[in-house]
């Protein structure tokens, strides 16, 4: 008897343990009925697209589903093809702290690196 064993299929994000850590922490602080966090890209800015990331409340069947030690990580579905290969990071400074993005998909960026083009 063939038996094929199917590979896992490896993530379409990568989450550095600095993202994870913040998810964690998001997570910690949720409104009750939040399931996860989402990351999407709408269209907006300079460029036409922006990283999103949001509290969900219920799994949506075409989002890429992500268990991280903090909680659930969703990526939306109709995002997937733009942050194929991408990397999440949480980054802190004296001024700022957010979520990066080293996406190998971005032909492009704004000056204020708020959006980017595919």
């Amino acid at each position: 008897m063939n038996v094929q064993t199917r590979r896992p299929r490896p993530a379409a994000i990568t989450l550095t343990p600095a993202a994870e850590a913040r998810i964690a922490d998001l997570m910690a602080k949720a409104p009750a009925d939040a399931i996860g966090v989402k990351l999407s890209t709408p269209r907006r800015g300079c460029s036409g697209l922006a990283y999103s990331v949001d509290y969900v409340t219920d799994a949506v069947a075409f989002d890429e589903k992500i268990e991280t030690p903090g909680g659930i990580f969703f990526v939306d579905g109709g995002s997937i093809l733009y942050l194929i290969g991408s990397t999440m990071d949480w980054v802190e400074d004296d001024f700022a702290a957010g979520f990066t993005f080293d996406n190998p998909n971005a032909k492009g960026a704004c000056g204020c690196g708020e959006s980017f083009t595919v």
